[in-house]
């Protein structure tokens, strides 16, 4: 167990193209799996992989996230001794890089006997084993690492992320951009089957390096954000890297989250997501089962506790306290908390945000690339 580890968790993400999702919140609290949030996978990774000591680096939106992990409670966070902290929520400027945010509580690092950091964001989720790669970290007596994923070159939830160059020794030569895509006419010359080291965005390294770094990116101004800093400075420091081999998904988009809910259906995918490196835990809401009437017709989905089914349910991801009436038809669909989908109404491919009411008849339609979102509260 990484007993000599703390973990950061940077929730300074791109946001851009999941607007939709994220006005009120962050991405770090949007609902994934029916029951979940996508915090819950780090958190969960951090904790398996023995880490107590935990700080959350945030800015504002952060309302549903500090009430979703409250004192870490859920996971097993809420101690004497070390424990979960959480830095600069509610604060008044939305624009403070990660960096500034570290630096504004350096203090942090200071008073922490820990030794060795494990830094990661939210949008990567996964199911890893921290405590292989920490110890193929401290075995390889690299400066950094960092944890990459092999990935079509043709993926699209992939697009914009960062891309290692690796050499032969298994080092860090370089960093890109996933940038390529894919049409009918394409002459691209890299088989659409290829892959990419993606890099996660998660890093291994110890106290003392993060605060050197710290230090040089304050000084010079060069990075405002932490993985640049890294970046930017492949050539100075040894960096090496860590392949995961399990399954991945990046909340990115409004594509990229509606992929991932459909991908938690199959079930190899989700014993994957939820078991094969420890439970993931989230908020326990003690709802009573979910209900289904003699008029209910659900196949191939994932319904979380307390709610009521008297439609037809295909394909689809349902969470917490949604009322689905009698004649209502929902296909490949995330219907999130609170919602109430009445008579005869009839939704495709949408993802449909909290507390929505669908009235009567309507029929909504999106496509699989392209899920038609339903804000909180919208009228239909």
């Amino acid at each position: 167990m990484l007993s000599d580890y703390m973990g950061i968790l940077s929730l300074n993400e791109k946001e851009d193209n999941i607007e939709n999702l994220t006005k009120n919140r962050l991405i770090a609290s949007i609902p994934i799996a029916g029951r979940y949030r996508v915090v819950d996978f780090v958190l969960s990774n951090m904790v398996n992989s023995g880490i107590t000591n935990l700080g959350v680096f945030t800015q504002s939106k952060s309302r549903s996230l500090i009430d979703h992990i409250g004192s870490g409670k859920p996971w097993d966070l809420d101690r004497k001794i070390d424990g979960l902290f959480i830095f600069n929520y509610g604060e008044s400027n939305t624009t403070l890089s990660d960096i500034e945010m570290i630096k504004n509580n350096i203090e942090y690092l200071y008073r922490s006997k820990k030794n060795m950091i494990v830094i990661s964001c939210s949008s990567m989720v996964c199911n890893i084993d921290y405590e292989s790669a920490a110890r193929f970290h401290e075995d390889s007596g690299k400066d950094i690492t960092i944890i990459y994923k092999k990935v079509k070159v043709s993926n699209k939830c992939f697009r914009d992320c960062n891309i290692l160059n690796i050499t032969k020794d298994n080092l860090v030569s370089g960093v890109g951009k996933n940038v390529r895509l894919f049409t009918p006419n394409s002459n691209d010359d890299l088989p659409r089957e290829s892959t990419v080291d993606l890099s996660m965005d998660m890093f291994i390294l110890s106290k003392s390096t993060l605060i050197n770094l710290l230090n040089n990116c304050i000084k010079t101004g060069y990075s405002s954000d932490f993985r640049n800093c890294i970046y930017n400075n492949i050539m100075n420091l040894e960096v090496n890297a860590y392949e995961f081999k399990g399954h991945l998904s990046y909340i990115n988009s409004i594509q990229s989250y509606y992929k991932a809910n459909m991908d938690i259906l199959n079930l190899e995918v989700s014993n994957d997501l939820f078991f094969a490196n420890g439970v993931i835990y989230t908020k326990v809401m003690d709802e009573p089962p979910t209900k289904y009437f003699s008029t209910s017709d659900v196949s191939n989905s994932l319904i979380a506790n307390g709610c009521l089914i008297k439609g037809t349910v295909k394909s689809s991801v349902i969470s917490r306290r949604v009322y689905i009436e009698e004649g209502a038809i929902i296909n490949n669909c995330i219907i999130m908390q609170g919602c109430k989908i009445k008579s005869n109404a009839k939704l495709n491919n949408m993802i449909v945000d909290k507390n929505n009411v669908i009235e009567e008849n309507v029929e909504l339609k999106g496509t699989v690339d392209f899920p038609l979102v339903l804000e909180k509260r919208s009228l239909y």
